[in-house]
């Protein structure tokens, strides 16, 4: 069974890449249709981008919690610009709030313009040094223990959480990226690794490495990937309309994006700069992939095209591979959520989250010096 995701477009929708022509506002009323959409559909969840661009993931999932049901809500964690601890307090909140459907992806950044603007002026591989120690202090303050930390980039004392979440030991880690020292820090500390829309041939040689790199620390990792996604009820109608996404596209702005896309210090956004090299004419780069999307958005930049059977036939290669979960997304996201969930559902074996059930909260008075008072305990009998 595999779970498909969506994708909450924060920084922007529309009908045309690249353009404002055919654009959208994208409020809280334009995301909370798109969040239902997914809801109702059978979607396991959403990723919420961050960046500078997009509205804030946090803020943007606490809002859609009382206006569904199942789905969950992939958030990013930002180390070097929020504390562990801190970010540990967060994620427990969101997840009680959210009776369990929180989830969390870790993310280094790869811009280095952006991350200065946040304060962030660590190398690639200092980044990930940093990634890593901030994630071993928020994974184990989540999971109860009160910790001591005393790192290059973080150090703590008494760290700790008063309120633990829904989800036990804790909320489950995601995280993407290309590097060595990226495929390192997944392999010691994250449950599902991403993936960009890669060939299935790259695609599985990361799995390999990845699942090595786990093995040989005693652990196990699941995998997921990011694509988006053209779905028609024929094969030729799916072609015509990555053709019409692009076409307000001009040779300028693919060259200003492209260029935009190599100060990045992200190997991942090398690799799919690579797959299409920035030309309109070799953009089907395996069957039914197509890079198009990549001329002018950094990140994830391939789409599978195709009707419904066809789409489900490559989910499945990748499927063969590993990979669990695929988050799609596709444009606008509002009505693709519906055609992903006509056209492509219907021919995959899905896994759908069910509605989480009440639990029981434990009581607590008010915190006295900072801690809670003793429970006072009951006779019975």
């Amino acid at each position: 069974m595999v779970s498909i995701f969506w994708f909450l477009p924060t920084h922007g929708d529309g009908h045309y890449l690249g353009t404002a022509e055919g654009a959208r506002p994208v409020d809280h009323a334009y995301l909370q249709q798109v969040a239902q959409a997914a809801d109702r559909l059978g979607f396991g969840g959403v990723l919420i981008p961050t960046g500078r661009s997009c509205e804030d993931a946090w803020l943007v999932a606490a809002s859609l919690i009382p206006v569904t049901q199942r789905l969950r809500f992939l958030v990013a964690l930002r180390p070097g610009v929020i504390s562990p601890t801190q970010a540990a307090r967060q994620a427990a909140t969101l997840d009680r709030l959210s009776n369990g459907r929180a989830l969390f992806n870790l993310v280094t950044g790869g811009d280095p313009e952006e991350l200065a603007g946040d304060g962030v002026f660590l190398d690639h591989r200092e980044r990930y040094a940093e990634s890593a120690e901030f994630t071993r202090v928020w994974r184990r303050v989540l999971e109860g223990e009160t910790v001591d930390y005393e790192g290059k980039h973080v150090k703590v004392r008494g760290a700790r959480l008063m309120f633990k979440p829904v989800q036990q030991p804790r909320p489950p880690l995601w995280f993407g990226g290309s590097s060595e020292p990226a495929q390192d820090l997944a392999a010691e500390q994250v449950d599902v690794y991403l993936t960009w829309g890669e060939p299935p041939a790259l695609v599985k040689e990361k799995i390999d490495q990845v699942r090595a790199k786990a093995a040989a620390q005693g652990r196990t990792v699941r995998f997921g990937i990011r694509l988006h996604v053209i779905v028609r009820e024929t094969t030729e109608e799916a072609w015509q309309a990555a053709d019409k996404l692009i076409a307000n596209v001009d040779d300028a702005t693919i060259a200003k994006a492209q260029a935009a896309f190599q100060r990045a210090d992200s190997v991942g956004q090398r690799r799919m700069a690579a797959l299409h090299g920035g030309r309109r004419d070799k953009l089907e780069i395996s069957p039914n992939l197509w890079a198009g999307v990549g001329l002018v958005r950094s990140g994830a930049g391939t789409a599978l095209v195709g009707d419904g059977p066809t789409v489900a036939a490559r989910i499945k290669e990748y499927e063969a591979l590993g990979i669990e979960t695929f988050i799609l997304s596709g444009y606008p996201h509002l009505e693709e959520a519906y055609r992903v969930g006509e056209l492509l559902f219907p021919h995959l074996d899905l896994q759908v989250p069910l509605v989480p059930q009440p639990r029981i909260v434990q009581a607590h008075g008010e915190a006295v010096a900072n801690d809670f008072t003793p429970e006072k305990k009951v006779a019975r009998g």
